[in-house]
């Protein structure tokens, strides 16, 4: 007798699977998870794949965002929600909790042994040979794992507003795209960047997806696609939303005695299950 149980997808499947999901113009929508619940919760509302939040992990497990949780802790909560859903995850590593490249390359090996098929590293306020070099090590682990990892490479240059705004920035963000490429990135994460001419001149000018990060006051996901955009993601401020109706509904609970802000709460009912099995 045969049944009709679908078969999870093997890691590599899944890795291949997310790749192909990054198409200019037909952006992947990426609404950042932070623990196995929220996960859920965006692959049941019909995500094609999971992204966690560094923000947001670090948060729900006492920590400030910026390389400050430990690399063991974070590597738990990917295993977690890689083993939750039947979804790729891509896993927000910071600057990859390691002191130096060859640290980068243990950590990738670990993300990618628990269960995550992609990665997001970043410079920030690095040098960006420093990062190349992480890049270059990431890549090297994800080879040996055997893994077709998707290194999302992200460039600060218009979150931090490093450097001359205008043509200059525009072209250290293109250089520093060029080089992190060239070290094994598969993707470059420029946020910080909602003018429509600007995003048009960096998915021309970058050959690879470009990732944007989206929110208030960002141009919508169709007229992203317009200009090329082939990933977009919510990052922190999913979280960010979550704690604050946490915040207004003890301050209205204190104040007023009253309870308005969880008025719109998903069902009890409806978040248990998904959690169930």
């Amino acid at each position: 007798m045969t049944t009709n149980i679908p078969t999870r997808r093997t890691q590599t499947e899944l890795a291949q699977a997310f790749g192909s999901l990054h198409v200019p113009g037909t952006p992947l929508a990426l609404a950042n998870a932070w623990d196995v619940a929220s996960a859920r919760v965006t692959e049941a509302a019909g995500v094609a794949a999971v992204a966690t939040t560094s923000a947001g992990v670090a948060w729900s497990l006492g920590s400030p965002d910026g390389d400050a949780i430990a690399r063991d802790r974070a590597v738990e909560l990917v295993a977690r929600v890689a083993a939750a859903v039947a979804l790729p995850v891509t896993a927000d590593i910071e600057g990859g909790f390691g002191a130096d490249a060859a640290a980068v390359g243990e950590t990738v090996a670990q993300v990618i042994a628990a269960g995550a098929v992609g990665i997001n590293i970043e410079d920030g306020d690095r040098d960006p040979a420093e990062l190349a070099d992480r890049i270059a090590a990431a890549r090297a682990a994800a080879d040996a794992s055997g893994v077709p990892l998707y290194i999302n490479a992200r460039t600060d240059t218009y979150l931090f507003g490093l450097g001359e705004p205008g043509p200059a920035r525009l072209a250290e963000t293109l250089a520093r795209a060029e080089r992190y490429l060239a070290a094994g990135a598969s993707g470059v994460f420029v946020p910080g960047v909602a003018d429509p001419g600007t995003i048009a001149e960096l998915a021309r000018g970058i050959d690879a997806p470009l990732n944007l990060l989206v929110g208030p006051g960002s141009p919508a996901v169709s007229e992203l696609a317009a200009l090329g955009t082939a990933r977009v993601s919510l990052g922190s401020s999913v979280a960010e939303a979550a704690y604050a109706v946490a915040a207004r509904a003890t301050r209205e609970l204190l104040a007023g005695g009253t309870y308005t802000a969880v008025a719109d709460g998903l069902p009890y009912g409806e978040l248990n299950g998904l959690l169930k099995g």
